[in-house]
């Protein structure tokens, strides 16, 4: 079995990789990610950009200190339009995000960067496309009543593994994907690497 660092404390990232045979210990970059996010937008990265940009600072951060070992950094970002939606601070900003997406298509893009020695020895970035379906008011309200605080805060306005997958209309994509980790392609290279 292979190991790896997970540079990331998503709890759902390191299941994706467990239920995929691959063994991580969990070691979080903690980086400061909506200032970084603010800096690429006001350069005008596309969203894509911004998500490869983060999973790989998140994977340097690590693999700087973990001389030798492999180390997977990932980053997931919503994109409407061009624009990036980031995870809501406040119950009321998740209402916002939710009126925003309501009834529109969205792409949900995951980035996933693996290190070693400080350096970026690998990436890969794929892109789902959702489509909301049209939600009253008290519908939103109803969905979100039902999140933990500490899932709406960590994985953004929904978890497509849970009740999240109850307000699209149509999913184009990997499911790992949109639960940020494309996984397929990290055990493709990984197995090459071995």
């Amino acid at each position: 079995m292979l190991k790896v660092i997970l540079a990331s404390k998503s709890k759902v990232r390191k299941e994706i990789l467990n239920n995929n045979n691959i063994q991580c210990s969990v070691e979080p970059a903690n980086i400061d990610e909506d200032s970084i996010k603010i800096s690429l937008t006001k350069e005008g990265a596309f969203p894509e950009i911004i998500s490869k940009n983060l999973a790989e600072l998140k994977a340097n951060k690590i693999s700087q200190k973990k001389n030798g070992e492999i180390v997977i950094g990932a980053d997931s970002v919503i994109d409407l339009n061009g624009k990036i939606i980031s995870k809501p601070s406040s119950r009321e900003e998740a209402m916002e995000i939710l009126k925003k997406l309501n009834g529109k298509k969205h792409h949900l893009i995951s980035s996933v960067c693996i290190s070693k020695n400080g350096s970026m020895i690998w990436n890969y970035t794929d892109k789902a496309e959702l489509i909301m379906k049209q939600m009253n008011d008290k519908e939103l309200k109803s969905y979100l009543s039902k999140i933990k605080d500490e899932d709406l805060y960590a994985y953004n306005v929904y978890q497509i593994e849970g009740i999240g997958k109850n307000l699209f209309s149509k999913i184009n994509g990997d499911k790992n994907t949109i639960m940020g980790l494309p996984v397929k392609k990290i055990k493709e290279y990984l197995n090459n690497i071995k």
